[in-house]
């Protein structure tokens, strides 16, 4: 197939500086960091000064063929909406990208009211960060309502990762019904694997709800390549609300840790369960249409040294 490829889940920053549970997240070198005190290989080993940078990326979809993608955001890496909007900026028709407010303390209404002024079209929300805060922040307080609102008049996406389960859907009902015209990814495929992950999937029922698949390759980790059951949970989740809703996302650079780039997607571009016609959708079509892509063209392959 001669597909558009788009990812609509990965991150980026030109130095890592997480702070989650009191907690510092450092890059120490080669792909290494300070994870909460304990030493994880947290990105490839090629990153070999902790900068996952932009155009370090760009690299990488060249070679596995993706045209464009989305930019998140999650606290573990720290903000980083400064060096995003220039990634923006240099990159407008490749990138989508999502600013993040501290939704962890009060106030972040007018970080919201500056993003928006800056440039940024999408936000995120770690929300599965903001349980096991000293004060839990729900989803549905004021504050959190009149950002979604904002967001809706300003015709913005947003992008939540939500905590396993069903622990923070309940409020995403009553942001949903209260929004209507509020576009919203759900990351993470909803958790899925964990028990109740079909509770986040169910809310891709409502017209401007979307699920993508970052961390899908964590998640199934322990059953690695070529993931069969995260193909069959794509099944799954199409079955409940159509493939139209569904997107590939990658989660990199994390999971590039355990496989290549290449590798995050084309188990399910290679995979006898899915048509043509949905692999189509999930790895490209429905992400254009849902981030406004335009003018991506399909990547040509170049032909590896190994091959004849």
């Amino acid at each position: 197939m001669n597909l558009v490829i788009i990812d609509a889940h990965m991150h980026l920053w030109k130095e890592l500086k997480g702070f989650v549970h009191g907690k510092k997240i450092r890059g120490l070198g080669g792909g290494v960091a300070d994870f909460m005190g304990e030493k994880r290989q947290m990105m490839p080993p090629y990153l070999v000064d902790g900068a996952n940078t932009a155009e370090i990326f760009i690299s990488n979809m060249n070679y596995a063929g993706v045209a464009g993608a989305v930019v998140t955001q999650e606290y573990i890496d720290g903000i980083q909406n400064e060096y995003l909007m220039e990634v923006q900026r240099t990159y407008p028709e490749k990138f989508f990208v999502c600013g993040m407010p501290e939704f962890r303390q009060p106030g972040y209404l007018g970080e919201v009211k500056t993003l928006i002024k800056q440039g940024f079209k999408g936000i995120k929300i770690p929300a599965q960060r903001l349980i096991a805060l000293p004060k839990r922040v729900f989803l549905n307080e004021p504050e959190m309502m009149e950002v979604f609102a904002l967001m809706e008049r300003e015709g913005m996406i947003l992008s939540i990762d939500l905590a396993e389960g069903d622990k923070q859907v309940g409020e995403m009902e009553e942001i949903i019904q209260a929004h209507p015209a509020l576009k919203i990814a759900i990351g993470h495929f909803g958790m899925v694997n964990r028990p109740g992950w079909k509770s986040q999937v169910k809310l891709a029922r409502h017209k401007n709800v979307y699920i993508e698949s970052g961390g899908i390759t964590w998640l199934y980790h322990k059953e690695f390549y070529p993931y069969r059951g995260a193909v069959g949970a794509v099944k799954e989740a199409a079955a409940i609300v159509g493939m139209d809703k569904l997107m590939w996302g990658s989660d990199y650079p994390r999971t590039m840790t355990a496989i290549t780039y290449k590798m995050s997607y084309d188990f399910f571009y290679n995979s006898s369960e899915l048509t043509q016609e949905e692999k189509k959708k999930f790895l490209g079509e429905n992400a254009i249409n849902f981030y406004g892509f335009k003018n991506l063209q399909p990547i040509k392959r170049i032909k590896n040294m190994v091959e004849d």
